[in-house]
């Protein structure tokens, strides 16, 4: 699986199915997947994976997308609102900016992904061909790929710690509140109490969970 995922381009743009490349390596690995469902790796990533794999080369799936050249997402500085949907979506951070202020893209880290297009409310980013005629991975460099995967890799770790630090927060609160509950003693609202008990204490559960 490590060889065939080294194989791909690593620009996590999701066009074959699976939400990243390693994902999308795996699932070949498995027999899940064609080997011919990566657009940016082109034909010749096709003749690469075949040669890991054994599967025979085939025309890349038109239902994932067509070969092209290497593409860079320009923010419109006009039409930007700052909503940051499109940093949240950036699976490298090569989109830099603060909510209501203007966005930007660090040119040399953008790997044409297109996943910030679908959701800029106010349609400012659009794809420049910046290869020409070069494509797949005449237009990408394996040293690109490494660095692609490097800050996607750092992406994860990111927000999987601010995930964490949110639900820190949360169970914090939950435990506050808990503890301002009064003790239960019989009565009408007593079931009630217990009831809300019963859901902080669930939600605190659920938090230890996931930190483990």
């Amino acid at each position: 699986m490590h060889q065939i995922d080294a194989a791909l381009p690593q620009t996590q743009c999701t066009r074959c199915g699976e939400p990243d490349c390693r994902r999308y390596a795996e699932a070949i690995a498995e027999g899940r997947l064609a080997i011919n469902r990566c657009p940016p790796g082109g034909a010749q990533g096709v003749v690469r994976l075949a040669g890991l794999t054994g599967q025979p080369i085939a025309p890349l799936d038109a239902g994932c997308g067509v070969e092209g050249p290497l593409k860079l997402a320009v923010i419109d500085e006009a039409w930007c609102i700052g909503c940051t949907l499109c940093i949240k979506a950036c699976p490298v951070d090569c989109i830099i900016g603060a909510s209501k202020r203007m966005h930007t893209v660090i040119d040399d880290q953008c790997t044409g992904c297109e996943l910030c297009l679908p959701v800029c409310p106010v349609d400012c980013i659009e794809m420049v061909p910046v290869s020409v005629e070069r494509t797949g991975w005449a237009a990408w460099s394996p040293a690109q790929a490494d660095a692609s995967k490097e800050r996607y890799e750092f992406h994860q770790w990111r927000t999987a710690r601010e995930q964490l630090e949110h639900d820190d927060r949360l169970a914090a609160k939950a435990m506050a509140k808990l503890a301002d509950l009064p003790h239960l003693t019989k009565g009408g609202d007593d079931a009630e109490m217990a009831r809300k008990r019963a859901v902080i204490e669930a939600a605190l559960q659920r938090a230890r969970a996931r930190r483990a």
